[in-house]
């Protein structure tokens, strides 16, 4: 996160970030990939409603997608999805024709503009982020080696308490509505996070630290539970 510029609101935030603030450390950390979705602009403005009406398509458009999905098969909704924008353009086109008949007017194609533009993916961008993503699921895996392995108890036992909150979850919510409310969540925190930031930070920091004294009193209970010294 060094070197990342900051600007607006997210001064704030970032200046924590750079200077190590400990209210929002978790209790052990996997791989996550955020430091791409960071230091993309147009991300961050879509997260924070920067431009209301964009952000509000894009919303609207993956909530309507996966609220689809619940109801229709992927392959419907993809073949309906694709028998609509079919729809629309071919109709324009129609139109387009017609108009250019009777006008007897020459403008041509009216999607000619977009069908002159490359669309190819170039070398360089798949490179990029495959390197991205390969550095990301190597630093998973051995993350994941480490806690199934116990290179660390109370690393181990954290993550057998998350996967055992995991199972109730499953069985309170299928792979769709946990997506539902992910992208909620995705849309919403940010803005509540940037206008509350300051209670928030303060009840995690009560949180870590209790977390935190807990498990000191059970390691200092336990045999065995001490963490390594590095």
């Amino acid at each position: 996160m060094e070197g990342q510029s900051c600007k607006g609101e997210e001064a704030k935030l970032c200046a924590r970030v750079q200077g190590g603030d400990t209210a929002n450390e978790t209790l052990f950390a996997l791989p996550v990939a955020s430091e791409p979705l960071m230091h993309s602009s147009a991300v961050v403005d879509l997260l924070y409603w920067r431009d209301i009406k964009k952000t509000g398509v894009v919303f609207g458009a993956s909530l309507f997608l996966l609220l689809s999905l619940t109801v229709f098969s992927i392959v419907s909704v993809v073949a309906y999805i694709a028998l609509a924008l079919l729809s629309v353009t071919i109709s324009f086109r129609i139109y387009k024709g017609v108009i250019q008949a009777v006008q007897k007017s020459d403008e041509g194609h009216p999607f000619r503009a977009y069908l002159n533009k490359d669309v190819a993916v170039s070398e360089e961008l798949i490179q990029k982020y495959s390197h991205t993503a390969l550095g990301h699921l190597n630093s998973m895996g051995k993350e994941l080696r480490r806690l199934f392995l116990v290179d660390d108890l109370v690393d181990s036992l954290k993550f057998a308490v998350l996967m055992w909150v995991f199972t109730y979850v499953g069985a309170l919510f299928n792979g769709l509505t946990l997506l539902i409310l992910a992208l909620i969540s995705l849309f919403s925190i940010p803005v509540i996070y940037e206008k509350h930031h300051a209670q928030i930070d303060h009840y995690v920091e009560l949180v870590n630290k209790n977390v935190k004294d807990a498990v000191a009193k059970v390691q200092a209970k336990i045999p065995g539970l001490k963490r390594k010294t590095e």
